[in-house]
C-alpha cells in the first residue's frame, strides 16, 4: 500500500516534470504539457527532453539529474526500454510519485512483462507511488492537474472516476463534457505496477472533494487489500462499479458441483455486496447512480411517492417499484383529504398521484407541497410527459422549490427530448436527477435505499466454531505425502468430527458380515455406500444402495456394489463400504460448498439439492469469512427459500443448524487452505436438525 503523504503528492503535486515532453503538436509528450498549461496548473511544470529549448514557452530540462530533488509528480511518456532507467534517474533524485503513460509492458508480451516487474522493483526501492503503465493519466481539476493525453478538461465535481480501460476514460471524459457532468478525480490506472484500486479506494474515501466514486475494474490482484479498502470506503461514501468480464469462459474444470458453478462472476458479486460496492453493469447506469447520490440525501425508507400528468407512466412506475426493493407509499387520510380540496374529481388521488394532463405548474406545485409533507413518504418521484397544456420549465421551478424546502430525496422523470431539454437541464443544474423513463430513476432510487440500509446494519459478528484444527490438517497433509487429491466420504469423516458436525450414524464395514452387524446395530432401513479413497463420484460406480430393509438386501448390495466397483474400477482399493441411517422423512436436501477464488479466496455456495442446482442453478455465494448474518443471509437469498420455511402450514427447516454448519464450513476454508474445493452434498436438514449425509474435498497438489 502506497503511503498516503505520496498519493497527496500525487493528487496535489506542486512541482510536475514531463519526461518526454515534445513540441511537436499531436505527440503525446506536447499534448501533456499543453493539458497542464490548460487545466489551470498553478506550480512549476518542468517539460524534460535532450533536444532542450523551450516547449510552449517553458524552458526545457535536458537530463533527468538536472530536475529539483523531491519532486513531487513525473509523467513519463518515452519508449518503453527508457522507461525502467527514468524511474531509477527519478528515484536518485527522491521524487514522490510518478505516471507511466508508456505501454508495451505486461500487456505486451514476456519482454514486456519483465520491464513491468522492473518498475516495481525501483518504485519499491525508492519508495515511489506509480501509476501505470500502460494508462491515460489522471487528472484534478479543482487543483488544475490534467497530467493526461485526454482531450479536454473536466469540471470540477464531487465525483470520482477510476478505470482499468483508457479507452473508457476517453470515452467518458468526452460524454462527460458534453453532459456538464463535472469530477473530483479522474483516473486511468492502466497495468497497476503499482498503484491499484485499493490505493485509489483509501485516498478517494478521505478526500473532501469526492462524495462519490465510481469504478470500472477487468480484475483484481489483491483481492484481500481490495476488500477491505472497499468496505472501510462503502461505510463513508457511496462506491459504484463496474465489472467486465462477467463469465466464467475460460475457468478450469472444477469436480464439485461447487466447483463447476462457481465462477468469476459471482466471486465478484459476492465480494462488492459483502463490501457495501454498488454494482452496475452499464455505464449508463454508473452515471445515473453518481448523479443521484452526489446530490440528494439518501432515502430513510423504502416509500415512495409518485406525482404525475399522465395515467400510463405513473403505472409503469408503480411496476418497476413491486419489482424492487421499494414500495408506493400508501398516503395518509389526512393527505389524500388535502389533495381532495383543489384537484380535480377525475384525479387520482392514491400514489401514484395523476394530476391528470391538462395540469399546470401551479397544480403540480401544490400537489408536491401536500405529499411530501406526508410522513409515510421517503422519497418522491416527479413524472411529466410534455402534453399541450403542460407548463415544462415553470414545473421544473416547482420541483426545485419543494426539493429544497422537503429534506427528502427528490427525483424527475420528463419524458421526451426536445421539449423537456432546457427544464432536465434546470433540474440537473439544480442537483435534481432527472430521467427520461421511469425505470432507471426507480433504480437508482432503489440504489440509495438499499445502501442506506447496507450502512446502518448492526455491526458483522463473527465467531470462532470449536474445533480440532490439527485432527483436520493431519487428514489433508496424508492426502499429500499420498499424492492424493481427493479427500472422499469415508476419510473426510474424520475432517467433520474435528469440526463437531452431526452427520447420520455411519459405520465403516469392510465385509459383508459386518455391514449386516452394522445395520442390525442401526435399525433398519439403511444406506450403503462405496468406500474408496479412489472413488470420488460414488454413483458413476453404482456405489450407492438407499432403502435396505433388511439383512438380506445389505448383504447382497455389499457383495455386487464391491464387486461392480472391482470391475469398473481396478485400479482402485476398497476399504469396503459405509453403512449409514437413513434420512428420516421429511427432510429437505441442501448443498453447502465452497471453492478458493484465485482473487478473493474461499467463496461459499449454498442451495437447494435436485433440479434447484443442477437446473435452476439457484444458488447464492459469500466469501469468507462469514459473519452470523452472513450465514443467516445466504440461505435467505436463494428463489426457493420459502421452501425451506414451509409452505401451506408445512414446518420451517431447522435454520439455526443449517446455519451452524455454513459457518463450520467457512471456518474450516480458513482453517484448511490446501482445499481448493469442498462439498457437503446432501445436507438434509428438517424441523429439528441438520446433518451432514456425504462430503468431498479436493486438494491442489501443484500448490502444496
Amino acid at each position: 500500500m502506497t503511503s498516503e503523504t505520496h498519493l497527496h503528492s500525487f493528487f496535489y503535486p506542486e512541482t510536475v516534470a514531463v519526461i518526454g515532453a515534445s513540441a511537436t503538436p499531436g505527440k503525446v509528450g506536447h499534448t501533456i504539457v499543453t493539458n497542464m498549461i490548460g487545466a489551470g496548473f498553478h506550480g512549476t511544470l518542468l517539460p524534460v527532453n535532450p533536444k532542450g529549448g523551450e516547449i510552449e514557452g517553458l524552458p526545457v530540462t535536458t537530463d533527468i539529474a538536472d530536475l529539483p530533488r523531491g519532486l513531487d509528480l513525473a509523467v513519463i511518456s518515452v519508449p518503453p526500454h527508457f522507461v525502467v532507467p527514468a524511474i531509477e534517474a527519478l528515484g536518485e533524485r527522491g521524487a514522490k510519485s510518478a505516471i507511466v503513460i508508456t505501454a508495451g509492458f505486461k500487456e505486451a508480451g514476456k519482454d514486456g512483462h519483465v520491464l513491468e516487474q522492473e518498475i516495481r522493483a525501483l518504485c519499491e526501492k525508492y519508495d515511489m507511488a506509480l501509476l501505470g503503465p500502460n494508462c491515460l493519466g489522471m487528472m484534478n481539476a479543482a487543483h488544475g492537474v490534467n497530467a493526461s493525453f485526454g482531450s479536454g478538461h473536466p469540471n470540477p465535481g464531487s465525483i470520482a472516476f477510476f478505470s482499468q480501460s483508457g479507452a473508457l476514460c476517453v470515452a467518458i471524459l468526452d460524454w462527460a463534457l458534453g453532459a456538464n457532468v463535472g469530477f473530483s478525480k479522474f483516473i486511468s490506472l492502466g497495468n497497476k505496477a503499482v498503484l491499484d484500486e485499493a490505493d485509489m479506494l483509501y485516498f478517494l474515501n478521505k478526500d473532501e472533494e469526492t462524495k462519490v466514486i465510481l469504478g470500472y475494474i477487468e480484475n483484481v490482484e489483491h483481492g484481500e487489500s481490495f476488500l477491505k479498502a472497499a468496505y472501510a470506503t462503502s461505510l463513508n461514501k457511496p462506491v459504484i462499479m463496474i465489472k467486465s468480464g462477467t463469465t466464467a469462459a475460460g475457468a478450469k474444470a472444477a469436480s464439485s458441483h461447487t466447483g463447476a458453478i462457481a465462477g468469476s462472476d459471482q466471486s465478484y458479486s459476492a465480494a462488492f455486496q459483502q463490501s457495501g460496492v454498488i454494482r452496475v453493469n452499464d455505464v449508463a447506469s454508473l452515471f445515473n447512480l453518481a448523479q443521484a447520490f452526489s446530490c440528494q440525501p439518501l432515502p430513510k425508507g423504502p416509500n415512495l411517492a409518485v406525482v404525475t400528468n399522465s395515467g400510463g407512466p405513473g403505472i409503469l412506475t408503480a411496476d418497476a417499484a413491486d419489482r424492487s426493493s421499494l414500495s408506493m407509499a400508501a398516503l395518509s387520510q389526512k393527505t389524500i383529504q388535502r389533495l381532495q380540496e383543489f384537484l380535480p374529481s377525475y384525479a387520482a388521488f392514491y400514489n401514484p398521484v395523476d394530476i391528470v394532463g391538462d395540469a399546470n405548474a401551479a397544480r403540480y406545485r401544490q400537489t408536491l407541497d401536500v405529499v411530501s409533507e406526508d410522513p409515510m413518504v421517503h422519497s418522491i418521484l416527479v413524472l411529466l410527459t410534455p402534453t399541450a397544456s403542460v407548463e415544462i420549465d415553470q414545473t421544473a421551478d416547482a420541483v426545485i422549490h419543494m426539493a429544497r424546502k422537503c429534506g427528502k430525496p427528490v427525483f424527475a422523470c420528463f419524458m421526451g427530448k426536445t421539449r423537456v431539454a432546457s427544464a432536465r437541464k434546470k433540474l440537473m443544474d439544480a442537483g435534481i436527477p432527472c430521467y427520461a423513463f421511469p425505470e432507471p430513476a426507480v433504480h437508482s432510487i432503489e440504489a440509495m435505499y438499499d445502501y442506506y440500509l447496507w450502512k446502518n446494519r448492526s455491526t458483522p459478528e463473527f465467531v470462532q466454531i470449536e474445533r480440532d484444527v490439527e485432527q483436520a490438517r493431519e487428514v489433508v497433509r496424508a492426502h499429500i505425502r499420498r499424492n492424493q487429491a481427493e479427500i472422499v466420504e469415508f476419510e473426510a469423516q474424520q475432517v467433520l468430527k474435528a469440526y463437531g458436525l452431526p452427520t447420520p450414524k455411519t459405520v465403516l464395514a469392510r465385509s459383508s458380515d459386518e455391514a449386516v452387524a452394522a445395520a442390525d446395530a442401526m435399525g433398519y432401513p439403511v444406506v450403503l455406500k462405496i468406500a474408496s479413497p479412489d472413488i470420488s463420484h460414488k454413483s458413476d460406480v453404482g456405489g450407492v444402495e438407499i432403502n435396505l430393509w433388511n439383512a438380506k438386501e445389505v448383504l447382497k448390495s455389499f457383495k455386487t456394489m464391491t464387486a461392480r466397483a472391482q470391475r469398473m474400477r481396478r485400479d482402485a482399493y476398497l476399504a469396503g463400504c459405509l453403512v449409514q441411517e437413513m434420512a428420516p422423512a421429511g427432510v429437505q436436501e441442501v448443498i453447502i460448498g465452497f471453492k478458493r477464488d484465485e482473487e478473493f479466496g474461499p467463496m461459499l455456495m449454498f442451495g437447494l439439492g435436485g433440479i434447484y442446482v443442477e437446473i435452476l442453478k439457484d444458488i447464492s455465494f459469500k466469501l469468507a469469512p462469514l459473519s452470523r448474518q452472513d450465514a443467516f443471509d445466504i440461505v435467505r437469498e436463494i428463489k426457493s427459500y420459502m421452501l425451506l420455511k414451509g409452505l401451506k402450514g408445512g414446518q420451517a427447516v431447522n435454520f439455526a443448524a443449517l446455519e451452524h454448519i455454513i459457518m463450520a464450513m467457512s471456518q474450516m476454508s480458513l482453517d484448511l487452505p490446501e482445499v481448493w474445493e469442498a462439498e457437503f452434498n446432501p445436507v438434509l436438514v428438517n424441523h429439528e436438525r441438520a446433518m451432514v449425509a456425504d462430503v468431498r474435498m479436493t486438494i491442489r497438489l501443484q500448490d502444496c
